[in-house]
């Protein structure tokens, strides 16, 4: 992610006042399935926009195939991503920078476009720009992310990521394409293309688990920083399941517990559960208990283990949490 965003991102709030929610669950199995067939790369945003416009005719069905064919086409561009250049310019009053804004992110969707690759900005401004050239109303909304364990139990600090809303009916709709496109190895340290449509239409409950904005209004949630401080790392996985991590809610785990006690609603019969310390080099399946559609097991701490405890599922990792302050 980008260390800190520019000034022409910071959005006015005056448009939180309206009514925010996710759109009901749909199946865009079509939607998906037409832009799939799409060229991998276009000489320009209006040539992309165009093709929408002419698939499809619904603003659910559009910003949907906006959002697959960035998150199918567009790879995160590591190199620019460590490079972190700012930009900024001056403006005379809203009206100017709100015209400003318009022209950068209009040259930014181009460019990403042309190359393919970006990083959460570009993604960002690529979406917002597709959104208006088919008829789309999209916000851009800084803030924090949570990506890596060192952020669990800590507040959270400049902005280092851009997402979108977008407005679908009467509703506006948590959107984040950059990690709908994939994420980056912690063991490679190289991007990893993914599709993952848990990030599309977001309920804000599920959005706030890694989303922190600039402005908290713009959470959809009566949430603090320190709401947000407190709860674990979840991973895009978990953001895209069915089931839930009902406990334990809070990321940092007492060196004084002795047992913590997980529940789980929802998982498939087949789904396995482990999970591992980082200070040991060893997965741990524990005995599952089922009650109705609730998981239930229990992870013993030991007194030398320290760092953090990763949850799997079938795995993959979906949530992690710091053992001690």
């Amino acid at each position: 992610m980008k260390k800190s965003l520019p000034m022409l991102y910071r959005t006015f709030t005056a448009i939180i006042l309206l009514f925010f929610q996710a759109v009901a669950a749909q199946d865009y199995s079509d939607v998906d399935s037409i832009v799939m067939r799409y060229p991998s790369g276009f000489s320009s945003t209006q040539k992309l926009a165009d093709k929408i416009n002419d698939d499809f005719s619904g603003e659910a069905e559009k910003a949907r195939a906006i959002y697959t064919w960035i998150a199918l086409n567009i790879r995160y561009d590591l190199a620019a991503m460590r490079h972190g250049d700012e930009v900024a310019f001056r403006y005379h009053g809203e009206a100017d920078r709100m015209e400003k804004e318009k022209i950068f992110r209009i040259s930014l969707a181009q460019k990403t476009i042309r190359s393919n690759k970006g990083i959460c900005q570009n993604y960002a401004a690529l979406f917002h720009n597709l959104c208006d050239m088919t008829g789309l109303k999209c916000l851009d909304i800084p803030g924090a992310a949570k990506t890596n364990l060192t952020q669990i139990g800590k507040l959270p600090q400049k902005n280092d990521h851009i997402w979108n809303a977008v407005k679908i009916g009467d509703s506006w709709n948590l959107v984040d394409v950059t990690w709908g496109a994939g994420s980056v190895d912690a063991n490679t340290g190289k991007f990893k293309p993914n599709f993952n449509d848990g990030f599309f239409c977001t309920p804000p409950t599920l959005f706030f688990l890694n989303h922190f904005p600039e402005d908290k209004r713009l959470s959809m949630l009566d949430k603090t920083p320190e709401d947000f401080a407190e709860l674990p790392l979840y991973y895009g996985e978990y953001v895209d399941s069915d089931y839930e991590i009902l406990s334990p809610e809070t990321g940092v785990l007492p060196t004084k517990t002795k047992t913590v006690p997980f529940r789980i609603s929802d998982l498939a019969e087949n789904d396995n559960i482990s999970y591992t310390f980082s200070n040991q080099n060893k997965i741990i399946a524990p005995q599952l208990k089922r009650n109705g559609n609730v998981s239930e097991f229990e992870v013993n701490i030991g007194a030398a283990d320290r760092g953090f405890l990763t949850l799997f599922v079938n795995n993959r990792s979906v949530a992690a949490y710091k053992i001690g302050n």
